[in-house]
């Protein structure tokens, strides 16, 4: 593929005409498209084996938070030649809703825009919200109704005032701790946890008119477009929240970065 890592200027060195046993990401081919249920799995670049964790991270975060595309020939060639290998597989032009999560990265958009030269007017673009940690809050309420103001089966209540004050209390400091953090450490910290299945509606759709165009697909074909697959958390996500969806309808995701294994564990 001809992307190496210059150990002693730190830098990522970007040569497509070069193709050797140095470089540390390759183009995927036929065999990383993966079929299940229905739905077609395709990454775009995977690394290759013998690069570091930290090598990993470091081009991920490069991807990831670059601030000015147009401004990084090496990076906007890095991503259309991922867009031309997976219009030679599928074709655009039979997909009529893209869908991609919000996020820091410019990259899902620039993918976006690549992909209308090939298929506009045809696609149509939905997008889809990470829910921030400061916005997450508790009903009180309702877990004072249905918990605090149990009562025995002699009908004396379960908790004391005291108790039920020391459960609001501690319940206000970890919501405030939640709201401290960011996103992705949360989602880092829950993704393969006990508490993952009440952790399940981070992703909605930014816009009410999102969300009924949505519901208007039935038989038409989705593509949904991201760009680093480290979990496969938030490909599942899309497609639990995509459940409104005919089952026959041709999803497609296509992932900038990913790992073959993940792909088949977001199954």
């Amino acid at each position: 593929m001809g992307v190496t890592f210059d150990s002693e200027k730190q830098m990522f060195v970007f040569d497509f005409g070069h193709d050797g046993a140095e470089d540390i990401i390759n183009l995927t081919g036929d065999g990383y498209q993966v079929k299940a249920f229905g739905r077609c799995f395709y990454y775009g670049y995977e690394f290759s084996e013998q690069v570091d964790g930290n090598v990993r991270s470091a081009f991920i975060n490069y991807v990831k938070f670059a601030k000015n595309l147009q401004d990084n020939p090496d990076l906007t060639d890095f991503i259309k030649n991922a867009i031309d290998n997976l219009g030679k597989k599928i074709n655009l032009y039979d997909y009529n809703l893209v869908v991609m999560p919000e996020s820091s990265s410019k990259v899902n958009q620039y993918m976006l825009r690549y992909i209308y030269r090939f298929a506009q007017p045809t696609l149509r673009k939905m997008e889809l919200v990470k829910a921030l940690p400061a916005n997450i809050s508790f009903d009180m309420d309702a877990y004072t109704e249905q918990y605090l103001d149990d009562v025995l089966e002699d009908g004396r209540p379960r908790y004391t005032e005291a108790q039920k004050e020391e459960a609001r209390q501690s319940i206000n400091k970890m919501l405030d701790l939640i709201h401290q953090k960011d996103y992705f450490t949360i989602a880092k910290d829950v993704k393969k946890s006990r508490f993952r299945p009440y952790m399940m509606d981070f992703l909605k759709f930014a816009t009410e008119a999102d969300e009924k165009l949505c519901a208007s697909i039935r038989q038409q074909n989705v593509l949904i477009i991201d760009d680093v697959t480290t979990s496969g958390s938030t490909l599942n996500e899309i497609l639990r929240t995509l459940r409104i969806l005919n089952e026959d309808n041709e999803i497609t995701i296509f992932s900038l970065l990913g790992r073959k294994d993940l792909m088949a564990e977001a199954l």
